[in-house]
Parts: C-alpha cells; sequence; structure tokens
C-alpha cells in the first residue's frame, strides 16, 4: 500500500515539474500551439489549468518545508514568487489558450 501511494505522489510531482519546465517556453510567437485557437483554449481549461492548481499546491507545500532554510538566508520572497506565485499567475491570470503572456499589460508569465 505504501509504494502505491508513494507512485501515486511521485506521478503527480512529475506531471507538475513538468508543466513548469515547459510552461514558460511554450510559445514565442502568436500562433495557436495546435493550429487552432479553439483547440488551445480547450487543451488550456482542461489540461493546462488544472496542472496549474496542482503546481500551485505542491509550490505551496514546498515553501513551507524551505522556510528554515529561506528565512535566514533572505530569500523566502523569492522562492515565494518562483514556488507560488508563477504558478498562481500562470493558472488564473492569463487569457485562455494564450500560453505565453500573463495580466493585463501582457507582460511574460513568471518575469516581476
Amino acid at each position: 500500500m505504501k509504494h502505491h501511494l508513494f507512485g501515486r505522489h511521485a506521478a503527480v510531482l512529475a506531471l507538475a515539474a513538468a508543466m513548469l519546465a515547459f510552461s514558460p517556453a511554450h510559445a514565442q510567437n502568436r500562433e495557436p500551439v495546435s493550429g487552432d485557437r479553439a483547440t488551445d483554449m480547450a487543451v488550456d481549461l482542461v489540461v493546462v489549468r488544472p496542472l496549474g492548481i496542482v503546481a500551485t499546491v505542491i509550490g505551496t507545500a514546498g515553501f513551507i518545508l524551505a522556510l528554515p532554510f529561506t528565512l535566514p538566508t533572505g530569500s523566502t520572497g523569492d522562492t515565494a514568487h518562483e514556488w507560488i506565485g508563477a504558478p498562481l499567475e500562470y493558472t488564473f491570470n492569463r487569457p485562455l489558450g494564450n500560453f505565453d503572456t500573463c495580466g493585463a499589460d501582457r507582460h511574460p508569465c513568471g518575469k516581476r
């Protein structure tokens, strides 16, 4: 039973890591990723946004675990931004189907 539970957590972590690794480099041009804007929107809604929520939850847990190491070094703000703020922004502050820019000013996702 323990191996099954560990496997499930490992799969979620791997999925979240893959999402974070590939999302910023997804599309530098303004062309639809799939070739069709409606498909991009559907994939974003059904796959990418839920993965963003998972990444935010995992990042929050990691941030809490890292606090004993980030507080003495003064890197708590940077860690919070990278592990919680960037996934939150990518999930909730970007137009549906647009994988490279966030916010009303359309800045690159994850950048301050």
